[in-house]
């Protein structure tokens, strides 16, 4: 295999707008806007027909994996995203901060609050880590991840 790293992570959104707001609260900035529709070649490619989407490309300054923030205009699915954390496939996206109590208080502010209270979670050898989880506008779930310098 020649895999050398992640390109991107897609979230699908119900409203562009909303969901582009919470991101930049996290810091994320619009790199490039989502063409509206592609080649039927793309869509071939991803499984689906042909499209049209609204979306755009976000990126964390200094960082290199991107959120592919997508809200499907055609076709559309309006369900939620999942009920919990432990189903199959993808089900949550973890991006570290330096101050987690801070970032929660601005969030908080936002009215954004954690589906449950921060946590320590321990690891073997590694210093321990502060974790908390909020839901972003359509119910996909960040989790905010503070490891302390080695």
């Amino acid at each position: 295999m020649h895999v050398t790293g992640m390109v991107h992570v897609n979230v699908n959104c119900s409203d562009f707008d909303r969901s582009l707001a919470f991101y930049e609260r996290l810091g994320y900035e619009l790199v490039a806007m989502v063409p509206e529709t592609n080649t039927p070649e793309v869509a071939a490619a991803v499984g689906m027909p042909p499209y049209r989407v609204r979306g755009g490309i976000l990126r964390l300054p200094g960082e290199s994996t991107l959120i592919d923030l997508l809200e499907w205009r055609d076709p559309t699915d309006p369900e939620p995203p999942y009920p919990n954390l432990y189903h199959l496939g993808l089900a949550r996206i973890a991006l570290r901060t330096s101050d987690l109590e801070a970032d929660l208080a601005e969030l908080a502010a936002a009215g954004v609050e954690p589906i449950g209270p921060p946590a320590d979670v321990e690891w073997a050898g590694q210093p321990t880590s502060r974790i908390a989880c909020l839901p972003d506008p359509d119910g996909t779930i960040v989790e905010l991840v503070e490891i302390p310098a080695a």
